[in-house]
């Protein structure tokens, strides 16, 4: 699948099969993370594989927004370095190339953002100098997916050299 296929396509998805998803794919997609941009280069993200069922199951426990992770095949827990200003934006660029380098392969995917933090500091072993900034579930879908979305057309979200001037690339 190429990549503009895969923006088109890719949906959030919360409901996974019992399929497991190979070494090889999530090893591909934690590279792909690794391979995302970062301001001045730094690489200030660090990422925690979750894939043992009672670890998953212990992230839907601390969840305040992501119980549905429990069904999910493996996490990742996305940690960056908040000394950074520009680590969320860090944070995004590495989810959002792991959560395309999954659907090329046909692994689902979505990200919460709320959780007990202490619990979460404390089951994972991560340090206070790291933001825990997402948890992204992966799995291979439950039911087959259309991914059609509902977007706006471009012409009402872009303009051309000014805020409100029509878009003009005819």
């Amino acid at each position: 699948m190429d990549v503009m296929e895969a923006i088109r396509t890719r949906l959030d998805i919360k409901e996974y099969s019992n399929e497991p998803v190979s070494n090889e794919v999530k090893r591909e997609i934690l590279d792909a993370g690794r391979m995302s941009s970062s301001g001045f280069n730094a690489q200030h993200w660090r990422f925690i594989l979750v894939d043992d069922k009672d670890k998953i199951g212990r992230l839907a426990e601390i969840s305040i927004t992501g119980k549905w992770v429990a069904g999910a095949s493996f996490a990742v827990i996305l940690l960056t370095d908040p000394s950074y200003p520009f680590h969320v934006i860090d944070a995004g660029r590495a989810l959002t190339n792991m959560q395309l380098a999954a659907w090329s392969r046909g692994v689902a995917s979505s990200i919460f953002t709320g959780y007990d933090e202490a619990a979460m500091r404390r089951e994972f072993g991560i340090p206070n100098n790291l933001a825990i900034t997402a948890v992204i579930g992966f799995g291979y879908p439950a039911r087959r997916i259309k991914g059609r979305k509902n977007r706006k057309p471009l012409n009402e979200v872009a303009f051309h050299n000014h805020y409100g001037s029509p878009l003009r690339l005819d």
